[in-house]
């Protein structure tokens, strides 16, 4: 599933090719990919002649602001990628790959295309009259973004403190800090040198302050490298990232670490893989 650094890396491409263009039409090819509203007409009827102010992100969820006419709002698209979802942009003429979910049509024969093996992602059409939570109520659940002057390591402290739940656990809540997932997880807890099993209770002050840091070193590096391909992410322009290649420790089970050249370790913590340096994380 793409982390925060390649939906961010697809938000900072979509802004460069959509912003400011108009929406003139689609087709809905995969009906449950549409969450809101339910009908897949009503759904390109209500984007049909909007256009796109900018995209934001929050967690792992992509929100384009819409306009008509330039200053009436006319709502948000929201798009949650999942597992294998993709959003590609595109000549209209390009072929049409078999797992083509929807298709929005754009000036100069233009489109943007959700692609979807798995078929686990979703679309929404939030009205101008709602707040994107009130529609996907996943945003509701999610906790600080790591960018934000809310997380920080006396937030950490405060939500980690008497915890029984191993660290690595904790850092895929989405509800404790919003877009991080098995990737950048167990590059930050390499870099602030904690074990993923590390019980949260364990951990000390010192310990946590490095692992504030370490999220948003690893991060800020995943999103200058434009994310992390390992199978399905590319980015708007069917680019893959470039994050797998300079990573620590994920994906690299048996490999030399990069610091004192111990085989990297993998293990299993509640059905998801953990890697790990036995030498540098203690």
């Amino acid at each position: 599933m793409p982390e925060l650094p390649e939906v961010e890396t697809i938000r900072l491409g979509l802004n460069q090719v959509t912003t400011g263009q108009e929406i003139q039409g689609g087709e809905v090819l995969l009906s449950r990919t549409i969450a809101h509203p339910i009908s897949p007409k009503d759904f390109l009827a209500q984007l049909k002649t909007v256009t796109i102010s900018d995209w934001h992100r929050r967690g792992k969820y992509l929100l384009a602001k819409l306009t008509k006419s330039d200053t009436d709002q006319a709502g948000w698209l929201g798009v949650h990628l999942r597992m294998t979802g993709q959003l590609l942009w595109l000549s209209q003429d390009q072929p049409q790959p078999k797992h083509t979910r929807v298709r929005l049509f754009f000036p100069n024969n233009q489109e943007l295309r959700f692609i979807d093996q798995r078929t686990f992602g979703r679309m929404w059409w939030i009205p101008p009259s709602h707040l994107p939570e009130t529609i996907i109520t996943g945003l509701k659940q999610l906790g600080p973004e790591p960018f934000s002057q809310e997380f920080s390591t006396d937030y950490l402290v405060s939500k980690l403190h008497h915890r029984q739940r191993a660290i690595k656990t904790a850092l895929l809540d989405q509800s404790l800090v919003a877009g991080i997932g098995n990737i950048y997880a167990d590059e930050a807890l390499f870099l602030s040198g904690i074990r993923p099993e590390t019980l949260c209770k364990d951990l000390g002050l010192e310990q946590i302050e490095k692992l504030s840091i370490a999220v948003i070193q690893v991060l800020e590096k995943a999103i200058e490298s434009g994310g992390t391909t390992f199978s399905d992410f590319i980015n708007v322009q069917g680019v893959n990232g470039n994050y797998k290649g300079i990573a620590w420790v994920y994906g690299r089970t048996g490999e030399p670490c990069r610091i004192c050249s111990t085989p990297i370790q993998r293990t299993k913590l509640v059905g998801r893989s953990a890697h790990f340096c036995p030498n540098c994380q203690r």
